[in-house]
């Protein structure tokens, strides 16, 4: 097999201040239960990826199956930029299947690997060390013919011997491996041990200055990012990882954490990515979107509550200075600006910032005097919503918890399987006012042809931010949490309801009364909220 194209990244200059990011969201992280990815998903993410500027996107494992290779030279013929890879058991067929795959791509590494621990020997490839050995001097230099950008592992590295894992490691440099990856493949090791590998593993490894060291860590024992770290530490200068941490069993090192490690601690570890970290947030809701797996409230750095506070003493600090709580700006991982939560643990301070925020000019003794209304609120529920707190602060309470002029009478959701005919939604609203208005409404989905019916009828321009919908089966309920964005501003709305349609539109409709209230009403009263 012959090299069709120049592989512009073979030359090898090392940059010991930069750590290459291999992204193995769309490989490794695809064989998680729950997150397998469609050819289209795939391409969604690696476009985000992209966005991103990884260097590497291990695109795939194109010898899995015949879908896994037509995603892999997808990838590789629509996404510029990065490193385009596929994953290759030590094997002529699924080299030679990697090398068509990843053919269109104008940079592209075939990333190889074969077991070298006892129990993979033994248990896994009943092959002896020497039979390995002459497996990874023959497969590597073969993959070498195919690729010039050829990457090596041997699988469960941190529990193969090391005097052997050194006689592996040499056997791949020699046959023209330019990456070495040394994985802690069943999440194992510790951030001490790593790091002291890493560090004999490049000064005794002959040929270790041609060749860049990479880690790939698993999340076992909830340490890959932690060890992925240390191995930088000891001469890596590749970590393979995945966004929002999604991997084998518990996961892999987080892309985002990792990153921002980096990033935010540049003074300890002298060592930076080329990684575009406010596209960070869009990468990681892009992954949720797609296998329809949401982002962990309490997520490193994209979780809702990473920049979020509730505590009083906390909140205070931030209205002073983000500084005093943050040690990263939201806004540097493209998320919006700190949040603060309003609940029974949250001061005057907060209470305070958020009415000023929502548009309302009100006195300190206007404030005062809605502390105890908001705490005996706070007390009853998890979150005081923007909605409770202009009802609380016009005292304007209606019995149905509403805020603004519409209330949701009918909801019809249309998809036909059998025709061209777009999703459209049939809405029906009322207003304060008496009046009744329909609209019928084409979109992309009968979600998002709903959202336009509710806009069109409120006459808010907007757009969905989000839309979170749990089904509470012992209650035999949806709740739902809209956010949507109008002309800048976010506004909110829940909804609980027996039918996943009318919840998420009913929580669509609160978010647009807020919206219309907040927008309408908040200059009018300010004066009478003042006084």
């Amino acid at each position: 097999m012959t090299n069709s194209k120049s592989d512009t990244n073979s030359a090898k200059v090392r940059d010991d201040a930069h750590v290459k990011i291999f992204d193995t969201t769309l490989r490794d992280g695809e064989q998680a239960p729950g997150f397998s990815m469609s050819t289209d998903a795939k391409l969604i993410v690696a476009r985000a990826l992209q966005a991103l500027n990884v260097d590497i996107i291990e695109a795939g494992f194109a010898a899995a199956s015949p879908g896994d290779a037509a995603a892999v030279q997808t990838i590789a013929s629509e996404i510029e930029g990065p490193v385009i890879g596929s994953l290759a058991r030590l094997n002529r067929s699924d080299i030679e299947a990697a090398a068509r795959a990843i053919e269109p791509a104008a940079k592209r590494r075939i990333h190889t690997f074969i077991g070298t621990s006892p129990l993979h020997r033994d248990a896994k490839l009943k092959m002896s060390k020497d039979e390995i050995l002459k497996q990874i001097a023959e497969v590597v230099a073969f993959a070498r013919t195919a690729c010039d950008d050829v990457e090596f592992s041997p699988e469960d590295a941190i529990r193969t011997e090391r005097e052997y894992l050194i006689e592996a490691v040499e056997a791949a440099i020699e046959a023209g491996a330019s990456t070495i990856n040394i994985p802690d493949t069943v999440g194992y090791t510790t951030s001490e041990e790593i790091t002291d590998l890493f560090r004999y593993l490049t000064e005794n490894a002959k040929g270790a200055e041609r060749v860049t060291f990479s880690v790939h860590c698993h999340d076992d024992l909830g340490m890959a990012v932690a060890n992925s770290l240390a191995a930088v530490r000891g001469g890596a200068r590749q970590i393979e990882c995945a966004i929002n941490g999604i991997g084998e069993r518990a996961g892999n090192c987080s892309m985002e954490e990792a990153v921002m490690a980096l990033a935010t601690r540049r003074d300890f570890f002298n060592l930076s990515t080329q990684i575009d970290t406010t596209k960070i947030f869009a990468a990681s809701t892009a992954l949720a979107r797609v296998t329809h797996n949401p982002i962990p409230r309490n997520k490193a750095v994209v979780g809702k509550n990473a920049f979020a506070h509730e505590a009083g003493i906390h909140q205070h600090g931030v209205l002073a200075d983000k500084r005093t709580y943050e040690i990263m700006d939201a806004e540097s991982v493209g998320m919006p600006s700190n949040s603060i939560v309003l609940g029974k643990h949250s001061g005057k301070h907060a209470v305070a910032a958020r009415v000023k925020a929502l548009g309302f000019n009100v006195s300190k003794q206007k404030i005062e005097d809605i502390f105890p209304s908001f705490k005996r609120l706070a007390d009853t529920c998890r979150e005081v919503t923007d909605a409770d707190l202009v009802r609380i602060v016009t005292g304007n309470a209606e019995t149905d918890g509403r805020i603004g002029p519409w209330r949701m009478r009918k909801t019809e959701l249309h998809v036909d399987f059998e025709d061209d005919t777009r999703p459209h939604a049939r809405i029906t609203m009322e207003h304060d006012n008496g009046e009744r208005r329909t609209v019928t409404h084409e979109g992309e989905g009968p979600i998002d042809a709903a959202f336009a019916a509710v806009t069109a009828i409120a006459d808010v321009p907007g757009h969905i931010f989000s839309l979170d919908l749990n089904h509470i089966a012992a209650e035999g309920v949806v709740r739902a949490e809209a956010v949507i964005e109008v002309e800048g501003q976010h506004y909110s709305g829940n909804a609980e309801e027996v039918d996943i349609a009318d919840a998420a539109v009913a929580a669509f409709v609160a978010a647009v009364n807020q919206a219309a209230a907040i927008r309408a009403g908040a200059g009018a009263v300010s004066e009478k909220a003042a006084s």
